[in-house]
Order: C-alpha cells, then structure tokens, then sequence
C-alpha cells in the first residue's frame, strides 16, 4: 500500500471518528470481544471515560460476563446524557445464571448517571424469563419514564417473563404520570418470545394504559384468539398506531372479527402484516369491510397463509383498490384456485395496479366447498382453548443459534389438489413454535422425519411423548384437516413406541403421558400441564382404538381420565368421547 493511500485511509477513519462523536455515538458493534473480566473490558471503560456527550453505545455483537458488565456500568455512570442502548446479541456461550447479574450492572450504570433513555434493544439474547429479573427493576425507574423504543425480539420470554415485562412497564407509566413525566412507549418489539396468551393479556393491559404505540411486532408469539382479542381492545387506545405485525400467531375467526372491531379506530394504519394468522375467508372479510373506505394511509397489507378462498381475496382487492398510497398487496399461499388467481390478477390490473401485487405461484388451489366451511366449520366458540397452551411444556426460552424461520408455503393435508412448488415446513421448525398452520405446512414424508428428530424411541419415549403432546395441543377438534394431520403423526409416533414394548417399557410410556397430560405429578417442578386438554384427548381418541394401542394402557389411561381436574373439566366433550373409546 502506498504512502498517498496510508493518509487516505487515516483521513476517512478520522471522518469517521468526527461523524461518529457529532452524533454521540461509541460503537464496539460486531468486533466478536469475549470480555470475562474487567481487563478484557478495559478498552470499552477507557473509551467511556474519553467520550464526551455520549448519547448512543453500541455493544451487539460481542459477549459479556458479569465482571466486565460492571466495570462499563461503571463507565456509563459517567455520561446523563446517554439515550439509546444497541446491545442486541450481547450474552453468546453465557450460562443463564450470569445474564441477570449482567444486565443489572449495565442498567445500575444508566440509573447512576440518571440518564434518560429513549430506546433499549436486548434482541437477539436467548435469556428468557430469567433474564427479565435483571430489567424490571430498571424498567421500572425514573431513567426509563422517557423510553420511546423496547426492541426484545428473540428473547423467548415465556409467559412468565412476558408477565414480568407487562407489569414493570404498567408501573413504570404508573410511577412518570404521578411525576408528570406520562410514559410515552412508541415502538413495541418482542417476536419469537412463547408469549402465548396469557403474556399478550398481560401486556395489552400495559399497551392500553400507555395510549402511545405506532409501532408493533409481535410475531410467532403462539398467541391464539384469546390474546389477539385482548389486544385487539388494547390497540383501539393506541390511535397512532402505524405499524402492527402479528404474523404467525393464530387469529382464527374469533380473534380475526375481534381485531376487525378494533381496526377502524386505528386510521393511522400504515402496515398490516397478519401473514399465516389461521383467519381465513370469513376473518378476512370482516377486515375487508373494516379498512374498504378508510385508511387513506395504508400501503402494505399482508394476508399470506389464511386459508383465503377466492371470494375472500376479491373482497380485499376491492378494499384496497382505491387507495392512493398504497404499494404492496400479499395473498400468497392461500386456497384462491385457478379461477381466484386470474379474478385477483385482472382486477389488480384493470386499476393498473398489477405491479402493487405480490407473486401467487404458492397458492394452495381452492378448497373443496370452502365458502360452507368458513361459515360453519369455523365457529370457534372455546374449541381453540386447547391451543392457548401450545408449547406450555417448554420453558419459554429460544436458542441463541436459531435464525428466524419462515416458509413461503403450506402443505395441504386433505384435499386433493395438488400443491405444486410448496414450501413445507420441517418438523423442527413446527415444535420450535407449534402452531395449527405450520402443522399443515409439514410434507407428505414428515412422519418419518419426526421419527428421526425424536431418535431412539426405545431408549427415550420421554421425548417421543413430548413430541406427541406438542402435536396434539394444536388440534382444533372442529377442523378435520388439522385433526387428519396429527393423528397421522401421533400413528407413526405411538406405533413405533408400542411396537414390541415390554412391560416396563409400557409402564413408563403411560406414566409420562399422564404427566404430560397434567393427570399425574411429575419430577420437573418446572413443567407447567396444559390447562385444555381438547387437543390431546381427540388425538388420543384415535389412537386408542388402534391395533397397536396395549389394552393395558387403555385400563390406566382410564383410571386417570375419569378422575376429576380442572384440566379434565375444561375439555367435557372430548373427555367423554375419550372415555367411550377406552371402553370399548
């Protein structure tokens, strides 16, 4: 290299470097710093201690222990005037006991200088429930009264950490409107963290005090109807809310006319992204009818993986035919048929708006009688209670490795069209966040490939009988299609455990069903039973009664099932066809 390019690479980082401190900014974003101790983080404290005006530090991209968190909360008690904190991807490789110490030396740096934060990003940090003990505190005081931006995307928080989270915010609006200092939270992100319902309740109580959202993601949560209703009632109190992403979440019609009831309160819609929500025709109708003469704002409106028949589809073209901003229409995956297809793409076109529409070479073909079944088939009434409890057995927490995991098509389990150049899902992207929708989106060889994922059967039904669970918790037993495609996996997976079982084999295979179940206490003080059981007794009703099914495990399984739970209670109707199928 030459002298002449030597002084111009000094006078660009120089550039840099005055950009960079102009603006406020510290970065030590992505360098991959293993810091254990305070030597390893005597660079970042020295490079504290220096700044001055400090408004932005970004460390994602490295990894710090407890030690080395406290010598730079140390150094950020130094700077009032720090703002935003990118500490995205912070904790790779640390043990979950080391997180919460961690994050509570970074955050008593913040207090210490009563600095006054506008935005917090810890995405990307698997550490779940556990790691939230390391906030609230923070979330809760006076350097948090001017938070703008929460970014907790991929934290797998859990329910519980979900509950923790909810209630420190609603305290700490709580505590800065007694201040006169009202909380004012504009952007709202926690994707891909096992919210389910109970976590989304919690926070809509949080979202609808705080009146200030235009922006939320909350997508592959494994939330279901009852938490879209409640936020859906939380959202009608956020009037500026631009932005809103439930992708991947389960809506059914319930949860889709509850949130359609909200939408028109909500004029400032920019984007709307409830891509593969289980809302099919009739959910997506009613959000027809919602936005077709308002939402002048609108541009982007996306309804892949619905179940949407023709008529569905042609009901939201006609909704958004007319807008003057908007830009970008998504329908693919859905049951729109040749006939759908060609009706969707001539009217985009007769507006010469063709190009605002997304490509449809998913599309699933239309359904057979898909009209009747929307309006019948689909009155949900409680029948998909038993998916409030989807992954209730896991502990809430993501691993640091996963990539966000998305599928372009779904697997159409019952009829017989065929579903060319579909993207199915993979048995380990299903029971990573189990859902009705990417339980039809598995292919036709998946069986098999569940079979591989659980391993030696024999050796570790434990894993098998999770899996078995985890398949049936997504049943609605009113959908036949969803019911048809988890007996065909609880077939390949009961059937391979059973097949030349012993005794003691048998026994210990039932006895952690019924722990599964929530029918018998288990050793795992930390599993937490479903609390419906709908699912799990209409697959088991199926396969009670095949060959492979011991008689002996029919007169135990018996025993427990009649008892009476709160569980067991819940799911009356299935339970009584359960114990008919027992007893024949």
């Amino acid at each position: 290299m030459s002298s002449g390019d030597d002084v111009g690479g000094i006078v660009d980082q120089l550039a840099k470097t005055s950009v960079e401190e102009a603006v406020g900014l510290l970065s030590f974003a992505s360098r991959g710093l293993k810091l254990n101790d305070e030597s390893d983080a005597k660079e970042i404290v020295a490079a504290l201690k220096s700044f001055k005006n400090l408004k932005i530090f970004e460390l994602k991209g490295n990894t710090l222990g407890i030690e080395a968190a406290e010598a730079v909360g140390e150094g950020l008690k130094l700077h009032p005037t720090f703002e935003r904190a990118l500490w995205s991807d912070l904790f790779t490789g640390r043990l979950k006991s080391e997180i919460p110490a961690a994050l509570k030396h970074l955050c008593n740096g913040i207090m210490g200088a009563n600095a006054c934060l506008v935005e917090l990003d810890l995405s990307d940090n698997a550490f779940g429930p556990n790691g939230m003990v390391g906030l609230v505190d923070f979330l809760r005081s006076p350097s948090c009264y001017t938070l703008q931006e929460l970014r907790l995307n991929n934290n797998g928080l859990g329910i519980q950490g979900g509950k923790m989270l909810a209630e420190s915010l609603l305290e700490c609006y709580e505590s800065s409107v007694s201040c006169g200092k009202p909380l004012a939270l504009r952007v709202f992100v926690s994707g891909r963290g096992r919210l389910e319902d109970e976590g989304a309740t919690a926070l809509a109580q949080a979202f609808k005090a705080m009146k200030s959202l235009e922006e939320v993601h909350m997508p592959q949560n494994g939330i279901n109807h009852k938490g879209i209703t409640a936020l859906a009632e939380a959202f009608q109190h956020n009037a500026k809310l631009k932005h809103l992403n439930l992708s991947d979440n389960t809506f059914t019609e319930i949860g889709s006319l509850s949130m359609s009831q909200s939408i028109p309160k909500l004029q400032e819609l920019e984007v709307i992204n409830f891509e593969d929500c289980l809302m099919r025709t009739k959910g997506v109708k009613a959000l027809a009818k919602a936005i077709k003469d308002t939402h002048k704002n609108l541009r982007t409106l996306k309804l892949s993986g619905n179940e949407i028949s023709k008529s569905g589809a042609e009901c939201i073209v006609e909704a958004i035919i007319h807008k003057e901003h908007f830009e970008t229409l998504e329908l693919n995956a859905n049951q729109l048929g040749e006939d759908g297809v060609e009706s969707v793409k001539g009217m985009m076109e007769s507006f010469g708006k063709l190009g605002q529409l997304g490509s449809l070479s998913d599309d699933e073909g239309e359904e057979e009688e898909d009209d009747e079944r929307d309006d019948n088939d689909d009155d949900d009434d409680d029948d998909d209670d038993e998916t409030d409890e989807d992954d209730d057995s896991e502990d809430g927490e993501s691993e640091e490795e996963e990539e966000e995991q998305k599928t372009d098509g779904r697997f159409n389990s019952v009829t017989s069209t065929p579903t060319a150049s579909i993207k199915a899902a993979t048995p380990e992207e299903f029971l990573q966040f189990p859902s009705p929708t990417k339980l039809q989106q598995i292919g036709e060889h998946s069986s098999d490939a569940f079979l591989g994922h659980i391993g030696n059967v024999e050796d570790e039904p434990e894993r098998a009988i999770e899996t078995f669970i985890k398949i049936s918790l997504v049943v609605v037993p009113s959908d036949e299609k969803i019911k048809q495609a988890a007996t065909k996996f609880a077939d390949a997976i009961m059937s391979k455990l059973f097949h030349s079982v012993t005794p003691e084999n048998e026994s210990r295979i039932v006895n952690e069903l019924l722990v599964r179940l929530g029918l018998l206490k288990g050793e795992d003080k930390k599993f937490r039973p479903p609390s419906n059981l709908q699912g799990p007794f209409t697959v088991l009703e199926h396969v009670v009664r095949q060959s492979y099914f011991p008689k002996s495990a029919k007169s135990t399984l018996s025993l427990f099932i009649s008892k009476s739970n709160s569980s067991v209670d819940n799911s009356s109707e299935a339970r009584k066809s359960l114990l008919q199928a027992l007893s024949s």
